[in-house]
């Protein structure tokens, strides 16, 4: 679809309601652009974000088949429709012909969760329900030490990595087997995660100001792509997501964030890509405030057990800046509306006076 066809359209902007699988269909069936709002939980900023409805629609039988669904299932999406995991998963089950609520979990025999509703689930004992077989995890990169907690309960595990502007990405049952998903092209440059697909967005919406997006409401059309969407003359795209690929199989270590200690600067994406592997549980990777050191590097984990282990590697093989200074265990960290682990929250709420010192 050409940039001037675009521009001479408009997009539906969808709401945050449950209607919104509605709207969404109704945009498919009147071949419409639309407008998926983002939160603004990476970049600080929400955007609408403009598809084609074919660019998710083209891709659900791929998914269903990946999910074994049936029309006997049952999904149970807890989150809000506002955020696009959740919005994909309930246009799933009506394109396959499966019912889906956001309420009964006990009723369903699928979940859609993130990492972090998964693992206080499982903390909290599952629901007694027999019809319960299958989690689809998506949101953030799913351990294979959380997937192992899940297996053990009897559950089947498909986990995906995807991004709002690009949908999805690869699947498997973890972070660490993660494969490149049907039509979907990636390369690595400078150790960054480039893609190209049929799924992949359009840009972003920019309305002028006196036609701001209104949900459920068509927009005039026009379309930016700056940061963090980039794209290449080739059709690529990035969202600056940094990672590995070997054949088909892609290794995400997250986006790039930096922290700055005593005058170094420690880039995080590999470094918590390092540590990760060593823990059972999640583990975060934060800059608190430090009267000396401006910064003080600090790891979060979720599981008690990982503080000695972990700590132990990172004492051993990490040196300098690299090594996290500070080592918190956090059960349940806080989360964003959207199930995903809020580390702005989870930061403020560690932060603690100026001069507290920089390890235990």
């Amino acid at each position: 679809m050409g940039t001037s066809a675009n521009i001479a359209r408009q997009a539906c902007v969808l709401g945050p309601g449950p209607g919104a699988a509605d709207q969404f269909w109704q945009a498919h069936r009147r071949g419409q652009l639309i407008g998926l709002r983002t939160s603004g939980t990476t970049t600080g900023a929400g955007r609408v974000i403009v598809r084609t409805t074919d660019s998710w629609v083209d891709s659900l039988d791929a998914v269903a088949r990946r999910c074994a669904l049936t029309p006997r299932d049952r999904i149970w999406i807890p989150g809000p429709m506002g955020s696009t995991m959740n919005l994909f998963a309930a246009c799933l089950a009506v394109h396959s012909g499966v019912e889906w609520a956001s309420d009964k979990p006990e009723c369903a025999t699928i979940w859609q969760l993130t990492p972090a509703r998964l693992s206080s689930l499982l903390d909290a004992g599952l629901p007694r329900s027999q019809r319960l077989r299958e989690v689809i995890v998506a949101g953030d990169g799913l351990s294979r030490g959380l997937r192992d907690r899940a297996t053990a309960r009897g559950l089947e595990v498909v986990h995906y990595y995807g991004a709002a502007e690009m949908s999805m990405i690869a699947m498997g049952s973890c972070r660490d087997d993660l494969e490149l998903f049907d039509r979907v092209e990636a390369r690595i440059t400078d150790g960054t995660i480039w893609v190209r697909s049929p799924w992949l967005a359009q840009g972003y919406l920019q309305a002028s100001a006196d036609e701001p997006p209104s949900s459920g409401n068509p927009v005039p059309l026009r379309l930016e792509t700056p940061a963090p969407l980039r794209r290449g003359d080739d059709g690529f795209v990035t969202v600056g997501d940094r990672g590995a690929l070997a054949g088909r199989r892609l290794i995400v270590a997250g986006r790039d964030g930096a922290v700055t200690t005593a005058g170094q600067t420690v880039i995080l994406a590999p470094l918590l890509d390092r540590l990760r592997h060593r823990a059972q549980g999640e583990l975060f990777l934060l800059g608190l405030p430090h009267a000396a050191l401006g910064q003080v590097l600090t790891a979060v984990v979720t599981r008690r057990d990982d503080l000695g282990p972990v700590r132990a590697w990172a004492r051993e093989h990490l040196a300098g800046a690299d090594r996290p200074r500070r080592w918190l265990w956090v059960p349940r960290p806080p989360l964003t509306a959207s199930g995903k682990v809020d580390l702005r929250a989870l930061a403020l709420d560690l932060a603690g006076p100026a001069d507290r010192p920089d390890a235990p």
